[in-house]
């Protein structure tokens, strides 16, 4: 089976494997693991912050962050086709009792002046106990449902300046960071110094078999590690798996642009099928999103899942494909053929 549902199906490679056999642990509830210290230190470097905090889900690090920053009853800005409004089991509302409120965007992408709107300004003649206080912006980069969508940097400055302005803290989902960073050369801590907290992650296409970090200044780290705590984050001897995230963080990320590049490939001989809308110039990442222009997604993708091709639907007419270190040319060329096949046998 060829699984492009995600790039959460990556396996670990034998190098990692053997880290993880190795590693030194401790018990990080007590704060004493230290490999778990070690990926948390390489972590916060990265992203030129003061310390990070290791999670088992990037959901956690979201939805912690996410409360770091609020208190019920808080609005918060989402774009409005947003992983962590859309795909987070409704986790700011259930887990902080936030009001989310949506921000217009394009392929995830949205303006400072769409913020500066939402947010709209005080006036005396109008009660400041009324509407819900916003306090908090959240930006994605890569943008999932965009399509692996990559912030320019200038971008985000101009939205995160904007929060700013009206006095928003500010988060970044950032699972797919390393894969901004090396589409656009932008560095990660560049990326990364807009924002208060930061969410990267280690078990998609950096093949690490789970993780998350969360990033920021240390006392709103410190902060998080109590949330984390609270809804059942503390590991024991997390360093076995830390150790999986801390190898993938050294040694796959260089190789990125690999993924990309099947990425654009599936692209550009997808985009050519009958039946297939797709402009494979809006692939920038390893995540590839077509719309079926004479077929249901639900039947298609059964029909490629019997073909020995495992893809998500999305929507009524949406298929995404996503490519991660397992992948390579040769899967690329026997998934892009039993799309050719299938969209062939259904005219």
């Amino acid at each position: 089976m060829i699984d492009l549902r995600s790039d959460t199906c990556s396996r670990p490679t034998p190098a990692m494997r053997r880290a993880m056999a190795q590693a030194e642990v401790g018990d990080d509830v007590y704060g004493d693991d230290p490999t778990v210290k070690a990926l948390e230190e390489r972590t916060a470097q990265l992203l030129g912050k003061e310390d990070a905090v290791y999670m088992p889900t990037g959901t956690m690090t979201n939805q912690v962050g996410i409360r770091v920053h609020t208190e019920p009853g808080d609005a918060v800005l989402f774009e409005q086709s947003a992983h962590v409004y859309l795909l987070e089991g409704g986790a700011p509302s259930a887990y902080s009792g936030v009001l989310p409120r949506l921000l217009p965007g394009t392929r995830g992408i949205f303006t400072a002046d769409a913020v500066r709107t939402a947010v709209g300004s005080p006036h005396p003649f109008f009660p400041s106990t009324v509407p819900a206080p916003v306090r908090l912006l959240c930006v994605e980069n890569t943008h999932n449902s965009g399509g692996g969508t990559v912030w320019p940097l200038e971008d985000i400055q101009a939205v995160a300046a904007a929060g700013r302005e009206r006095a928003l803290a500010l988060h970044l989902d950032g699972a797919r960071l390393w894969h901004a960073s090396v589409a656009s050369g932008v560095g990660e801590a560049d990326y990364a110094a807009p924002f208060d907290t930061v969410s990267v992650c280690f078990s998609k296409a950096l093949g690490a078999p789970v993780g998350s970090c969360l990033a920021g200044p240390a006392d709103l780290i410190a902060r998080a590690r109590r949330f984390k705590q609270q809804i059942g984050g503390g590991f024991r001897q997390a360093g076995i798996v830390a150790a999986g995230a801390l190898h993938a963080l050294e040694h796959h990320r260089e190789r990125l642009d690999e993924t990309h590049a099947h990425a654009r490939w599936f692209a550009e001989g997808v985009a050519s099928l009958k039946g297939v809308d797709l402009e494979p110039s809006t692939v920038q990442t390893n995540i590839v999103r077509f719309r079926l222009t004479n077929a249901r997604a639900a039947v298609f993708v059964e029909e490629m899942h019997r073909r020995g091709v495992h893809m998500l639907p999305s929507g009524e007419d949406g298929v995404r494909a996503v490519f991660y270190l397992d992948i390579g040319q040769a899967e690329t060329n026997t998934a892009i053929a039993a799309i050719e096949e299938t969209l062939t046998e259904r005219k």
